[in-house]
């Protein structure tokens, strides 16, 4: 008797066995992708990497997944999938795995960490189940009720993503179990304003909050917020945003600055309230102070301590005398950067670091040399860190300029660009540089390149229009820290870095600039412009694992100055050294090196070479006889997929040799140092060899047919199961008409794997 497929086994089997056990078809999800699917970044283009993608997620409640089921065939144990489905209830949060063959289940209990083999008639009910749960959670009957709660949905609402499933339901168990300080981390881009929504719907609805407080550090934000994943609670006309230092009570939900709260002593705005006011305080960007005991804006959390407090951000710090986790506690929950872009909902990045000769080797004026002020240049080496902090090069502002420029002309001089820059004086100076590099585009739109500063009124009045999808000015935007945090801009393709970047926060928040995919209208991934080796960073143990220090920003004063070892770009000088800089025109600056480099799997980045290249094939096949086996026994397009989500763009390759190569091939010269052969040689071996010789007359023009598109494409095109559906078999009769003459679709798959083994033996 054949085996049973694994559809077989869940058709037949599985489902039934789990209904039996009283599941109704709306509590079990079959077949249920939970991510998009990493973006690999071919070229100038993208495509789609491979969707994780669970059996089936049984729910107790439309909340809560409480069990995840791995199917396997006939030829499997029951034990062969329950790793998978282990590592996935991990990934998802699910407190029970299992796993079936048909023959009955493996039980992995998340919580006990204990495995039982269960009979096909004894899969656990749903409330079995969810007893388990509450009881090793001690979680009480008016807790039970909070954390049922459903989200708010519409037909025109998106449901929560699973990583924003889990924040908001761990936040609301821990709220309905009365904890009362809780910390978010998620990454740049995840939707922690619509994670803020559903927490807040759901607590408020079940009336375990009735007044709560938003708290963030940008008028943007905020309006942002209103205008989008809040706006159901404006509707209901209950929600109002804090102007003038005016509080109405009146209101349930209340969006407000900082400063719009804070004052003069006796004087604050949040004294109008008594200190049990509010039940909830959402802190948005949390990292940026509200920690910190001497904050100002402590002092609104200290007045309303009673109420529930999270704090959300993408870069919590934990470093020197304040730490995110002693006043909020460790996370409940962090979703990061790499986990983003991993799982297909961010937008991976490509690096261009680019080397001016004055940065790598160092500038040193000449004894007695003055500046275009006429001040006397102090003799020393100024190096990177220098520029434009202390000592101005004005050709190497437009060597810069000229760069930024040559990329857009090379893409799409539309493509909505950010130039961080050291200050407010050298974005003003870089503005200058790329309205004369662009001054044909300028001469359309004088917006086209804008500064948008702290200081500047009229680009701030332009920062809507920039992060507006439908708008195509400003274009590119010079700024130095107003749009490091918060903004969103979801259409940003280019981030320029003309800035030293020491703190790990700010660095992640920069680059969080970048990280929104928007695939419909082709924003894919973004390439990062590095002129002052800021993308070192990506190195760091540090840059996607647990963060550090907590900032006292207000406003957009500078950063306070840190350790010399992880000096960041803002630092508190006083005024008179700030504004003491030199500046000079008549020294040469030049771009002298130039290196690519993309996203690995590891979150890392590697120089877009061939040494990294072979490192990662020859991991995965040590040698190239295992290379060959797995090449002609396993699917040609997994390896491919493979190396690509491994950060490998075969296309560089292609660009050398030619598209007249077969991949196979390219693996072969890059890892084992091999020559290729051009496919049309691969097709003439073929019909050379003994095997092609002893076919059927009739059945050796359709493999000469198969084996022309090869040479015009590539193995993954004859490979395909619908390759007999193209026109160019139409000469042959077509699909049924091939199948018969090769004696039925299985005899033709024997021939073609034949043919496929001798063009690679």
């Amino acid at each position: 008797m054949p085996k049973l497929t694994e559809e077989d086994v869940k058709n037949r089997i599985i489902t039934p066995a789990i209904e039996n056990a009283g599941w109704s078809k709306n509590q079990m999800w079959m077949e249920k992708f939970f991510t998009d699917g990493k973006v690999i970044i071919k070229g100038k283009t993208a495509k789609r990497g491979t969707r994780k993608k669970a059996d089936y997620l049984l729910h107790h409640h439309n909340n809560f997944p409480i069990a995840i089921v791995e199917a396997k065939d006939g030829d499997h144990t029951i034990e062969d999938g329950i790793q998978q489905a282990i590592d996935y209830a991990k990934i998802l949060d699910i407190p029970f795995a299992y796993s079936s063959n048909g023959e009955g289940f493996v039980e992995h209990d998340m919580l006990t960490g204990k495995e039982t083999n269960l009979s096909m008639g004894a899969f656990p009910t749903q409330e079995e189940l969810w007893n388990r749960y509450i009881k090793f959670k001690c979680i009480d009957e008016t807790a039970q009720e909070i954390i049922k709660q459903p989200y708010y949905f519409t037909d025109n609402s998106k449901s929560p993503r699973y990583y924003q499933r889990i924040v908001i339901n761990r936040t609301v168990e821990a709220v309905a179990n009365d904890q009362n300080r809780i910390m978010v981390v998620m990454a740049t881009g995840t939707g922690k304003t619509y994670t803020a929504f559903q927490i807040v719907h759901r607590l408020y609805t079940t009336k375990k909050v009735k007044k709560v407080l938003y708290l963030a550090d940008r008028n943007i934000l905020i309006d942002q917020t209103i205008l989008n994943d809040f706006a159901p609670f404006v509707n209901k006309n209950i929600l109002t945003k804090v102007t003038n230092k005016t509080l109405d009570s009146a209101y349930d939900i209340f969006m407000s600055l900082y400063h719009q709260l804070s004052g003069d002593d006796d004087m604050e705005t949040f004294l109008q309230f008594s200190p049990d006011f509010f039940d909830l305080i959402i802190i948005d960007e949390c990292h940026r102070g509200s920690a910190k005991d001497n904050s100002r804006w402590r002092k609104i959390l200290d007045y309303f301590s009673g109420a529930i407090h999270i704090g959300m951000t993408a870069t919590p710090k934990e470093e020197g005398d304040v730490h995110n986790s002693d006043y909020f506690g460790d996370a409940v929950y962090t979703y990061s950067l790499k986990e983003g872009i991993d799982d297909g909902f961010l937008a991976p990045y490509r690096v261009l670091r680019i080397g001016i000769d004055k940065d790598l080797e160092g500038y040193e004026p000449e004894d007695g040399k003055v500046d275009i002020y006429g001040q006397e240049i102090e003799h020393k080496v100024y190096t990177s860190k220098d520029f434009d902090r202390k000592i101005i090069i004005d050709e190497r502002t437009k060597a810069v300029a000229k760069r930024i420029t040559e990329y857009l002309k090379q893409t799409d001089r539309y493509n909505k660009t950010i130039v961080f820059c050291v200050d407010e004086d050298h974005a003003g100076r870089m503005r200058q540089a790329l309205v004369n590099e662009n001054n044909d585009m300028c001469a359309i739109d004088d917006r086209y390149v804008m500064r948008i500063t702290g200081q500047d009124d009229l680009g701030k009045k332009q920062l809507e229009n920039f992060i507006d999808n439908n708008s195509k000015y400003p274009t590119i935007v010079t700024t130095a820290e107003l749009l490091s945090t918060g903004v969103d801009c979801k259409m940003c393709k280019v981030i320029v870095l003309d800035s030293v970047i020491g703190s790990m926060t700010k660095f992640k928040q920069v680059i969080g600039r970048g990280t929104r995919l928007v695939w419909d209208r082709d924003k894919r991934y973004f390439t990062i412009l590095d002129f002052r080796k800021a993308t070192m960073k990506f190195s760091d143990p540090e840059f996607d694992g647990p963060a550090s220090s907590v900032y006292d920003v207000e406003s957009n004063k500078p950063l306070p100055e840190e350790p010399d070892d992880v000096a960041d770009d803002f630092y508190d000088t006083d005024e008179e050294e700030i504004n003491k800089k030199y500046r000079v025109d008549d020294v040469d600056a030049k771009i002298i090196s130039e290196v690519e480099l993309l996203y690995s799997v590891d979150g890392k980045l590697i120089v877009n070479h061939r040494d990294a290249f072979k490192k990662i094939i020859v991991e995965k096949y040590p040698t190239e006889e295992v290379f060959h086996n797995s090449w002609i026994n396993e699917n040609k397009l997994d390896i491919n997929n493979y190396f690509e989500e491994r950060g490998i763009d075969f296309s560089k390759f292609y660009e050398t040799v030619g598209k007249d190569v077969d991949l196979y091939d390219i693996i072969l010269m890059v890892a084992y140092g091999k020559d290729a052969k051009l496919k049309v040689e691969r097709s003439e071996d073929v019909k050379s060899s003994n095997y092609y010789n002893k076919l059927d007359k009739k059945i050796k023009p359709i493999i000469d047919e198969l084996l022309s598109i090869y040479i015009k494409t590539d193995v993954f095109a004859i490979e395909r199961k619908d390759v007999l559906k193209l026109s160019n078999f139409n000469q042959f009769g077509g699909l049924t008409k091939v199948a018969r003459i090769f004696g039925g679709r299985v005899k033709y798959e024997e021939v073609l794997k034949k043919i496929i083994g001798e063009l690679y033996n």
